[in-house]
């Protein structure tokens, strides 16, 4: 028994030599290679690259490093600037990429793929993701690859929380081999729902679901008033008669050409009195730009707010082709950053904590 002790005294010993040794600092080269393989060795053709390229680097390793002694400072003092940026653009008038426009569409509707053996996909597409109640869904399918594909597909309208069938129509083929075309109605409450489209595929039924929502008609939507320039700010009436008073949150993408300029928004209490929600598009989005020329809303949206907490948030939109109007003269406004109490105070501080460390 006590030889045993003293064999296992051994071994332990000598593990922890050899440990010490892998990551001593003396062994660089042993423990580098134990790091590569915590993230993955290069391939032997990586490896052969490397071997035939120039050696820029030193032979020996450098050590890393240490990070300086008011790094939180720095970081701190990034975030202040970062922040001082952002709050130069008032939060209902902010400049817009294309990346940011293309993201910001609020009734895009994406396909949903389902892929299928041998490399098919069964995909369904829709015009939009938001319908208004008493509107049509055209419902669109596509199915690819080797699969036997039945005469027609059946699409379902149902409430997920239940999964009870509201609505249900066929989708006949139609044009092209594999693509298949329906019409349902949106005529339930508004709510959301699941679309599901079935098709039998070499005579097994494939079940395809994607989401969309059903919504309540809010109103009319009537065009633009006089637009004019008040306090740096480029003032665009959009006119909207509600179908019940309440308050609403209108946004849209304002465009010079094919170039998005800004994302606008607006909240207002519409109440039968006025009819009006004024855009405001800051200064610094528009001043110091070339001749803009004729400018265009797109991506219209309406939302009524809700009355009461847990009322769900309803949703409206503009006419697809937006308006097109030709802007006063711009030439008053200016690149000044907007005002914004609150902004300032939390930059302040942020710049206060950074001048700490």
């Amino acid at each position: 028994m006590v030889r045993k002790a003293l064999l296992l005294l051994t071994l332990l010993s000598t593990s922890v030599v050899g440990m010490g040794y892998i990551l001593s600092d003396e062994n660089r080269s042993a423990f580098r290679w134990f790091t590569d393989l915590t993230i993955g060795a290069p391939s032997a053709t990586a490896e052969k690259a490397a071997s035939a390229a120039p050696d820029a680097s030193p032979a020996i390793d450098q050590p890393p490093k240490p990070p300086a002694d008011n790094a939180l400072g720095f970081m701190l003092a990034s975030v202040a600037e970062h922040y001082e940026q952002s709050t130069r653009y008032p939060a209902w008038s902010v400049p817009l990429s294309e990346a940011q426009a293309k993201a910001y569409q609020g009734n895009r509707y994406e396909p949903v793929s389902l892929p299928l053996e041998g490399d098919g996909q069964f995909t369904v597409t829709l015009e939009k993701y938001r319908f208004t109640r008493g509107e049509t869904i055209l419902v669109a399918a596509v199915i690819q690859g080797s699969q036997v594909v039945g005469g027609s597909l059946t699409a379902t309208l149902e409430k997920p929380d239940s999964r009870k069938a509201v609505a249900s129509t066929n989708l006949e083929q139609a044009g092209s081999v594999g693509y298949f075309e329906g019409t349902l109605e949106a005529s339930e409450e508004p709510g959301e729902y699941r679309l599901i489209v079935e098709a039998r595929l070499d005579g097994r039924p494939v079940r395809h679901a994607s989401p969309l929502t059903i919504e309540p008609y809010l109103g009319d939507f009537g065009g633009l008033g006089e637009p004019h320039v008040s306090n740096n700010n480029l003032i665009i009436p959009v006119r909207f008669s509600p179908e019940k008073p309440g308050f609403y949150a209108l946004s849209a993408q304002l465009y010079s050409g094919q170039r998005p300029v800004a994302q606008l928004q607006m909240e207002q209490r519409l109440d039968g009195t006025s009819d009006t929600i004024n855009l405001k598009a800051h200064g610094t989005v528009l001043a110091n730009r070339p001749e803009v020329g004729q400018l265009q809303l797109r991506h219209i949206q309406i939302r009524q707010l809700p009355a009461r907490p847990g009322d769900r948030t309803n949703y409206a939109f503009g006419p697809e082709k937006g308006y097109v109007f030709t802007p006063p003269d711009l030439d008053d406004l200016t690149d000044t950053p907007a005002v914004d109490p609150e902004s300032e105070q939390r930059a302040a501080l942020l710049r206060q904590l950074a001048d700490k460390f």
